[in-house]
């Protein structure tokens, strides 16, 4: 016996495949064995496959909405629009890609972009130079996540990244030594990674 499905019912359990398994596992039929229901009730309400991803992409892009930013000057809030932003990238890394693969990455970016060119426009910045530091920001964020995720699916390393680390190769440097030999507090790192790149783009 079929359950009665609804196009919202639909999308959510898409979006939940996706985000556990990869766009390659959305099929119509897992879809509707997930939700109990007949394919051609998924059919009925989103259409054929492409229109599904189609409608789940927007439906992405709708959900990461407006970002509003935080903090009492514009350089603080300039670096909670990229926490944001890093936040949005890295809980939805299979939606991300989706939307990047169907050619809406710019439309994706727009309400970070928004946010930061009225950040900017308080700092007194405005035209190619507003527009550099809305840039810079973007990849800055973009970059950062890009290498955490290579981080997190690389093979364990041999030597391990601590290994290498001694009082020789730190040039006689064993603060030094001691934390590149430690783990990575990627969250801290970006944060005063931003913070520099703003404090610097902002400067007059």
């Amino acid at each position: 016996m079929t359950r009665p499905v609804s196009r919202e019912t639909v999308l959510d359990a898409a979006g939940a495949l996706v985000r556990q398994h990869g766009p390659d596992a959305l099929t119509m039929r897992r879809l509707a064995a997930e939700l109990g229901t007949a394919v051609t009730s998924i059919y009925w309400h989103v259409g054929n496959r492409e229109s599904l991803l189609d409608a789940l992409v927007e439906r992405t892009v709708a959900d990461l909405g407006e970002i509003r930013p935080t903090g009492r000057t514009p350089a603080a809030r300039v670096v909670s629009v990229a926490r944001v932003l890093r936040r949005q990238l890295r809980e939805h890394p299979h939606l991300i890609a989706m939307v990047h693969e169907r050619g809406l990455t710019e439309r994706m970016f727009m309400p970070a972009q928004r946010a930061l060119v009225r950040e900017v426009h308080a700092a007194g910045l405005r035209g190619a130079r507003a527009a550099r530091v809305v840039r810079a920001v973007q990849f800055q964020v973009v970059g950062h996540v890009l290498v955490e995720r290579n981080r997190e699916r690389a093979p364990a390393q041999r030597p391990g990244e601590e290994e290498p680390w001694g009082a020789r190769t730190a040039e006689r440097d064993p603060a030094l030594a001691r934390a590149l030999a430690g783990p990575v507090d990627t969250e801290r790192l970006f944060t005063a990674s931003v913070k520099a790149l703003v404090a610097g783009l902002l400067t007059p």
